[in-house]
């Protein structure tokens, strides 16, 4: 742990997809330095273990399901979250979906759903939330990728989704900014020990990644969930509208290695 363990002490935090795998890392991180943390999940299951090891941390903590493409049940956690843990100083937009499939077999749905999650998704939460966020000068982080920075086989849907992720951090930071809430995105390359790592790329092309990043590695959970405490934190208090890649220079050289057989 790079922070004090005060750093965020009496602020709370929501964080879509907090469940599992990148999220789960932050929510643990935010809980690590003080804050106050509500998760949410489409699945239960992903959601109690979590609570229960950021209730260890002796935090206050809740998890809820909800369906980020629903816009009444987003209200609805907006009010769960503010009525468990006092309100929103941090909102972390981590909801999202992915599969791999090349564009001439991707149906409409497919793509759609994966911008509904990813895109659509955020747009709702964030603006469920901002009336909190007002109150408190807030931060909200969106969780971005590296998958639109380079063309990237397989990956059209997600893609387009992640860049609209972007964009969309750029337009609200101009909006917000007046009301005092900075908003800025992070954007990980390929996590290791991560089910989107396990699911979308092979033995092969993992270690392809390794030899093309020039830190010759994938990221961390912890990594991430570190850049992700620097950017809610005072420390980036003049940071706003920033797209932070985090993957080890990987972009830089060329679009990512993914299994399409």
């Amino acid at each position: 742990m790079y922070f004090q363990q005060d750093l965020l002490r009496g602020k709370s935090a929501l964080v879509t997809g907090g469940g599992t795998g990148i999220c789960r890392g932050i929510a643990l991180a935010l809980a690590g330095v003080g804050c106050d943390v509500a998760i949410t999940s489409r699945k239960r299951e992903h959601l109690e273990p979590t609570v229960d090891e950021l209730r260890r941390t002796g935090v206050r903590a809740i998890g809820a399901t909800s369906d980020v493409r629903d816009p009444a049940a987003v209200e609805a956690v907006i009010a769960d979250t503010v009525g468990a843990i006092g309100g929103i100083d941090i909102l972390v937009n981590g909801a999202a979906g992915n599969f791999v499939c090349l564009a001439e077999s991707l149906s409409a749905n497919g793509f759609g759903t994966v911008v509904d999650i990813d895109l659509k998704g955020t747009f709702n939460v964030s603006k469920a939330a901002l009336p909190e966020l007002k109150k408190r000068r807030g931060v909200v982080l969106n969780i971005s990728a590296t998958l639109q920075l380079l063309g990237t086989v397989g990956q059209s849907h997600a893609s387009a989704a992640k860049a609209g992720v972007d964009a969309l951090t750029r337009a609200l930071a101009a909006e917000w900014g007046p009301y005092g809430i900075r908003v800025n995105g992070l954007a990980p390359g390929p996590v290791g020990d991560t089910e989107g790592v396990r699911r979308l790329t092979t033995p092969a092309s993992r270690l392809k990644i390794e030899e093309q990043c020039p830190l010759g590695r994938l990221a961390t959970i912890d990594e991430v969930a570190s850049a992700a405490l620097f950017l809610c934190s005072d420390a980036a208090s003049f940071v706003h509208g920033v797209v932070l890649v985090i993957d080890g220079g990987l972009w830089l050289r060329s679009a990512r290695a993914i299994a399409t057989d």
